[in-house]
């Protein structure tokens, strides 16, 4: 049998409770097509990056499947009929992972912290003289007066 993992995402107004339901739901769909999961974890509410079916929210679960590729695609036509879930994803894998995904770990923006601190000391400090003064900068010639009136009524 295939490796897969599957990441599904429903409605922001169903309760978590309901979203543990379409989980086991899915999951005996697989079980009833010879498949199997590893592991089922929940991420919870997000943001999405734009509206998806009148959406900004969704409920993120992920689960590692083991079955043939008939039950998948039977539990895909599922989800699809289900008007709760707003979209899915399916990748086949070589291997699942074996301790908690990546968005599961503690710290959210964890490669940011990895960076080390801003420090604007460490820049090389700015020079007056690498930019232009106004006093530098190009003029354009300026007409008297007298000659900018004189071509006005010529023209």
């Amino acid at each position: 049998m295939a490796l897969y993992e599957h990441i599904f995402m429903v409605r922001q107004d169903v309760s978590s409770t309901q979203v543990d339901a379409l989980t086991q739901q899915f999951k005996t769909i697989l079980e009833e097509n010879q498949g199997s999961i590893a592991k089922t974890e929940y991420w919870g509410v997000r943001p999405l990056a734009y509206r998806v079916k009148k959406n900004r929210k969704a409920h993120y679960t992920l689960m590692n499947i083991d079955a043939p590729s008939g039950a998948v695609k039977e539990m895909e036509r599922q989800m699809s009929i289900n008007d709760d879930v707003i979209r899915f994803m399916t990748i086949r894998v070589e291997d699942h992972e074996e301790d908690q995904s990546v968005m599961m770990r503690s710290g959210r923006g964890r490669d940011r912290d990895d960076r080390g601190p801003r420090d604007r000391d460490s820049r090389p400090p700015r020079r007056d003289d690498d930019r232009p003064r106004r006093d530098d900068a190009p003029k354009a010639e300026e007409k008297p007066a007298a000659e900018a009136a004189a071509t006005e009524k010529d023209s």
